[in-house]
């Protein structure tokens, strides 16, 4: 159960996938907090609709729900919503570059891995539900809970994003490196079909968070796409 000094948190999860729904529901309720879980547009619009206590934290989408997928069912959440509640989209359901635009512009908070463990879920879940614990500098940085792997010496690793900036990524782990270690990465933006590679050094770890790498070699190709990526959401985040 949740600390008593931590506030509950309500996380709304759509997705007509029982599996996807039931993994992060027992994620969100075995860290103490509240999930409630739909399965239709119907049933997440009528859930928001009786908001009226603002009790939704964070919702969770699938954009390819029945009979109103894609960005406008965005558009629909936010005519109701006003913008309030966070929104985090799960990055298998983005069909293409021009949906992650019109996302951006919605002003989606960033992307989850709907297949992430039930271990990798909640830190994934985390900078959203509680921001003001995760703001370590001021600068445009992306939430972004896509799959890492990372090179260190002869160990390869995986991991999840936690949020992404024009010169760094952060990502999730309990075994973070040194500061100063250099590492080698490998992600997919969504809505890309392209590896990233990128070369670069640890510049701040902590066990319970992760730990941040500041590009050091970057393709000038995979550099645009990043750039492209964090300018069109600039959502001032926490370090890379």
């Amino acid at each position: 159960m949740a600390s008593t000094s931590v506030a509950i948190k309500t996380v709304l999860i759509a997705d007509d996938n029982p599996l996807v729904r039931d993994r992060f529901r027992a994620a969100v309720e075995q860290s103490g907090h509240k999930a409630i879980a739909v399965k239709s547009t119907t049933d997440l619009l009528t859930r928001l609709r009786a908001d009226r206590h603002h009790d939704v934290d964070l919702i969770v989408l699938d954009l390819q729900l029945p009979r109103s997928p894609g960005v406008e069912l965005v558009r629909s959440l936010r005519r109701l919503d006003d913008g309030r509640v966070p929104i985090l989209v799960f990055s298998g359901s983005i069909a293409s570059a021009d949906d992650v635009r019109a996302l951006a512009g919605l002003g989606v908070a960033g992307y989850v891995n709907e297949f992430s463990a039930v271990a990798q879920i909640m830190p994934s879940l985390a900078p959203h539900l509680f921001p003001d614990s995760f703001n370590r500098r001021d600068g445009p940085r992306v939430a972004l809970g896509i799959s890492v792997q990372y090179r260190f010496g002869n160990t390869l690793a995986a991991a999840s994003a936690l949020n992404l900036s024009r010169g760094g990524i952060a990502i999730r782990t309990t075994s973070p490196l040194d500061t100063g270690a250099k590492i080698k990465v490998r992600f997919r933006m969504p809505g890309s079909d392209r590896d990233i590679d990128a070369e670069g050094r640890v510049v701040w770890h902590d066990r319970r968070v992760g730990m941040g790498i500041q590009f050091e070699t970057v393709e000038p190709a995979n550099q645009a796409v990043i750039d492209h990526f964090v300018d069109g959401h600039l959502v001032p985040n926490k370090k890379p």
